[in-house]
């Protein structure tokens, strides 16, 4: 029979980190109130918990690559969003935030959630911080705890 590796959702003992833009606040603030929810439902600690406010998507990564570095956090949940304006701007960030977030994760081993919304209209936004397309904070949030646990098994 084969082995299976796979998460589960227990958050007790582990430590996370939240990185969030205070860009469109409105919108991050909800992505990191079902963060929480998820975290604390699943079992972690408040004290297992940083949160780190950055002004803005773009300014996440730098700070991911040094909670990575740190080696004091078994996963790191980016929260943010960015939305579509009239100018290239916005695909110029969403493409770089999400390359820089990956190359994070892949060179440090640690889990690098990107739970940052990238999305046509402020509606989408506000769908998915908690209306009707649920919450992406707890959804990040939950990828973070199986990955941990998943990286445990290995």
């Amino acid at each position: 029979m084969a082995r299976t590796i796979q998460g589960k959702l227990e958050a007790k003992g582990s430590r996370f980190a939240i990185v969030v833009s205070r860009f469109n606040s409105f919108i991050s603030d909800r992505l990191l109130t079902g963060a929480m929810d998820a975290l604390e439902r699943h079992g972690a600690a408040s004290d297992d918990i940083s949160i780190v406010w950055v002004p803005g998507s773009f300014e996440i990564p730098p700070i991911a690559k040094r909670l990575t570095l740190s080696k004091d956090y078994d996963a790191i949940l980016c929260l943010g969003v960015l939305i579509r304006g009239e100018t290239p701007h916005f695909d110029y960030l969403s493409s770089t935030v999400t390359k820089e977030l990956g190359a994070i994760a892949i060179e440090s081993g640690i889990p690098v959630i990107n739970g940052i919304l990238t999305c046509n209209t402020m509606e989408q936004a506000v769908d998915r911080a908690g209306l009707k397309t649920g919450n992406k904070g707890f959804d990040a949030a939950t990828t973070a705890i199986e990955m941990v646990e998943v990286i445990k098994q290995l």
